[in-house]
């Protein structure tokens, strides 16, 4: 089946003056889908101020209403000319395949766009075991990985041994590296190691190429499509890099870095094995002080050293970095949305539009925000509570249903509840909707509170909110569910009882005259 052209997005950096084949380059379209999209643009007169309100969807069924399913064939290049045909002065893979496109056009085949072409090629060699005969250019590759050897950090209260494993990037043309010590290789590391890399390096290259590990690519079949993790791709469109994973075990597609993992070795990890670090912090300087010396030192089979070149030519093609850098995100599938018309993430509650009160959202939690999307399309975005805040309300006032929109439940109706069930039950009741800033946030809350009556009566529920009341402020659903769990509410009642009994006693006890004082004798 044919994959889905992203129409809007073409058009978004199009209006973003980006040419067609950074298009291609960074988000991974080829070069036929992308010019469809300039030429039906072009002849429809619609431009991206036209859709930029409207879904991928809907801009999808603009340009292509048929929705038709199409299988297209290539005409399949010589790669063993196009091998040989490198090795001679001046020839180069762009005019090879413009020969190609014109020998297609001769023979009225179909040929492919010049991403796919390359692509092919660099199968062809890597299947082969030939050595590639393109040089590097400045700015265009970055090579990652982690090296084999580690660190160790002695901690100072146990004498435990920890590892510190290190993220190993080198820009191919210059050789240029950037190595940094960590505590795990898992996903969220790799991410920050990654975006750490480009802000050392002071731009981003083209293409990133990395090994295929798990926290990086999910899988990559001999045949068809590359599936890379999504945070890693997230990573790659916020710098419009595109991340190509080397072909499993191929060590040659990326042999700068796996040449800075063996230096490294001895330019960093042997010289500092007579050291003694106590925690992560004292690694990273160490590093950072032998990394500088590494990269500063003159190449024995070349002029000038790592630094030298990178200031000197690479650095000038790096693209400028973002202007906020790429945050690790973390995705939540398939929230409801409840009647208070908030989400709930990590125990915090963050507001979406009410129409969307019953429905699944999905949330995006990065450092610092939490996005809520529906079917692909991005709701609001919230200002994240820090991880030690609990149970508090990020509310937009516009997501609050207005004088026109009615829920199933109102305040009136549930006060109404609390108070058929007692005094205490309605005083928290009471107090929840007095914490919160529109009535609606206290619906869940109080809702959850009142529903306790139908799973232990609500005899033992307005127990529970007096023995909650003299201990909690405004006691909420967690309180009152661990008063009733463990009985708390029996032991309360059964202590008030015995209490009772006592003082009732006290009250009749007392000396009492006999006969003879009032009457004297027997009278």
């Amino acid at each position: 089946m044919a994959k889905k052209i992203k129409v809007k997005l073409i058009l978004e950096l199009r209006a973003a003056q980006m040419s067609q084949r950074e298009i291609c380059r960074t988000r991974k379209i080829s070069q036929h889908s992308v010019g469809d999209v300039y030429r039906l643009s072009d002849e429809r007169c619609i431009v991206y101020n036209d859709v930029k309100d409207k879904t991928e969807e809907e801009v999808y069924r603009m340009f292509y209403p048929d929705k038709y399913v199409s299988e297209v064939l290539y005409s399949a290049p010589e790669y063993n000319y196009i091998h040989t045909e490198l090795k001679k002065t001046g020839v180069n893979l762009k005019l090879l395949w413009r020969e190609y496109k014109d020998s297609c056009k001769t023979s009225s085949a179909l040929s492919m766009g010049y991403t796919k072409f390359c692509e092919g090629y660099s199968e062809y060699v890597t299947a082969n075991s030939l050595t590639n005969h393109l040089r590097h250019k400045p700015g265009m590759v970055c090579e990652v990985d982690w090296s084999g050897s580690t660190m160790a950090i002695i901690d100072r209260a146990t004498g435990e041994i920890i590892k510190a494993y290190l993220f190993a990037a080198t820009l191919p043309y210059s050789q240029y590296s950037y190595v940094e010590p960590c505590l795990d290789m898992k996903q969220n590391t790799w991410l920050k190691c990654n975006v750490n890399m480009f802000e050392f390096f002071g731009g981003s290259t083209v293409r990133v190429t990395c090994d295929n590990l798990k926290t990086g690519v999910i899988s990559h079949p001999r045949e068809g499509e590359i599936v890379l993790n999504e945070k890693y791709e997230d990573f790659g469109n916020h710098y419009l890099t595109a991340i190509m994973p080397a072909g499993v075990r191929k060590p040659k597609q990326k042999a700068s870095v796996e040449g800075t993992v063996g230096k490294i070795a001895t330019a960093i990890i042997a010289q500092l094995r007579n050291e003694v670090f106590h925690s992560l912090e004292e690694v990273k300087i160490a590093v950072v002080r032998k990394l500088k010396d590494f990269n500063d030192a003159p190449f024995q089979k070349r002029e000038g050293s790592r630094t030298e070149i990178f200031n000197e030519v690479e650095s000038k093609h790096l693209r400028a970095l973002p202007s906020t850098p790429y945050e690790v995100a973390e995705w939540v599938y398939g929230h409801t949305v409840n009647l208070d018309c908030h989400v709930v993430y990590k125990t915090n509650r963050y507001s979406v539009p009410y129409k969307y009160v019953g429905k699944k959202v999905d949330l995006k939690a990065t450092d610092s925000l939490v996005e809520s999307y529906y079917k692909s399309e991005r709701l609001y975005s919230h200002k994240k509570f820090p991880d030690y805040v609990r149970y508090k309300w990020s509310t937009c006032d516009e997501h609050m249903p207005d004088k026109f929109h009615h829920t199933e439940w109102d305040d009136e109706r549930i006060k109404k509840w609390a108070y058929s069930i007692g005094a205490c039950t309605s005083e928290v009741v009471e107090r929840i909707f007095a914490s919160v800033r529109v009535k609606e946030q206290g619906y869940n809350s109080t809702l959850s509170v009142l529903r306790l009556s139908k799973t232990y009566s609500t005899e033992r529920l307005e127990v529970a909110c007096e023995l909650a009341l003299e201990k909690v402020r405004s006691p909420r659903y967690k309180n009152l569910k661990a008063i009733l769990s463990s009985n708390q509410d029996q032991i309360f009642l059964s202590k008030k009882a015995e209490t009772k009994s006592n003082e009732l006693n006290q009250a009749v006890q007392g000396y009492v005259r006999g006969s003879q004082y009032y009457g004297g004798g027997d009278e």
